[in-house]
């Protein structure tokens, strides 16, 4: 008779000292057991930078519905509830949706980090910018919560994007650097070509501020309540931004021309093309909504190009340069320690 083979897989031997060592410092322990492959760390950060996207989306759904205030009062939903309830209608079902977003954004950071930490060899650039990714979604979680409790005030909105914005870059960054090595970073271009994309840059980045002022001050206030608006003419606000948009395009479009002339490697000019048409996109649903007073659909498409206009400056920034792959070493006793807080 024959002995039936065993059908469970192989359970390892977890001792005592295993165990402690798991809640003394579990990603340690992780990155002792796995080694993830470079596509899956690829994949990891790409999930993160996809949901600081989604998140800025939701919030922009959620003050275009007129449900900033759908839960009045924060970390609860209501003085008495944690969650929405039934009395609170959609706009509580909508404000208590993007609130539990934060958490699968906390979800997808925390996977991009477990996954860099777990990288062999170690890269401890990359965990950092995991790490750097999990504290700015920490303090936009505070920082949303203000919002709430100042009743929309435009000016914490107005941080509560950029912020966002921020942590995007870093997610980009990170997404960026997964596909390098670590190696000293090598210009493919000269200082004049690197000093007009810093020029671009700056002007990217003003235009987004200047977009969170024209949101300040127009007309979406984010609640059918009475909130406060930034005392300032909303038509004019408009204008500074299209202005300076065409800025930013033009300055786009010169650097792809310089590109071409200085006969540049392929990335840096293909880089600043797609900027260049995505601008032209972002521009086109800019007038639009000008022109039809600002339908909420236009808006919110409008805020996803900032999104994705913004990823591609940092892009176009980064194809600069190239980091080959250089010698990486294992993690020095206790460098943990200065990455990951505490646990307990």
């Amino acid at each position: 008779m024959h002995k039936r083979p065993s059908t469970m897989g192989y359970v390892p031997n977890v001792t005592r000292a295993d165990a402690r060592t798991a809640l003394r410092n579990p990603l340690a322990f992780i990155a002792a057991r796995w080694t993830p492959a470079p596509r899956t760390v690829r994949r990891a950060a790409l999930a993160a930078l996809v949901m600081a996207v989604v998140i800025v989306v939701t919030g922009g759904a959620v003050r275009l519905t007129g449900s900033g205030l759908g839960c009045p009062t924060w970390p609860k939903c209501t003085d008495d509830s944690l969650t929405t309830t039934s009395e609170m209608g959609l706009h509580g079902v909508i404000e208590f949706g993007n609130r539990l977003l934060t958490y699968v954004l906390c979800a997808a950071v925390g996977w991009a980090i477990i996954a860099a930490r777990s990288e062999k060899p170690y890269r401890r650039s990359l965990t950092l910018l995991g790490w750097t990714q999990f504290w700015v979604v920490m303090g936009n979680a505070i920082l949303g919560g203000v919002v709430v409790l100042v009743g929309l005030n435009p000016y914490t909105v107005a941080a509560h994007f950029l912020l966002s914005t921020a942590l995007i870059a870093v997610a980009t960054v990170m997404w960026q650097r997964t596909r390098e090595g670590d190696g000293e970073p090598r210009p493919l271009v000269g200082k004049a070509v690197q000093q007009l994309v810093w020029c671009m840059v700056a002007a990217s980045a003003l235009l987004i501020a200047v977009g969170t002022v024209v949101t300040g001050a127009g007309p979406h206030a984010g609640d059918s309540s009475e909130v406060p608006r930034m005392p300032l003419d909303w038509e004019t606000v408009s204008k500074l931004h299209a202005v300076l948009a065409w800025i930013v395009v033009t300055l786009t479009f010169a650097l792809w021309f310089v590109l071409k002339a200085v006969d540049a490697p392929a990335g840096p000019p293909a880089r600043t093309r797609e900027l260049f048409l995505i601008l032209l996109a972002q521009g086109a649903i800019g007038y639009v909504q000008y022109f039809t007073d600002l339908p909420e659909v236009l808006v919110g498409l409008h805020m996803f190009g900032s999104c994705v206009m913004w990823i591609w400056v940092v892009r176009v920034l980064l194809s600069l340069r190239e980091r080959p792959t250089g010698q990486l070493s294992e993690p020095a006793p206790g460098s943990e320690s200065r990455l990951e807080p505490a646990s307990g």
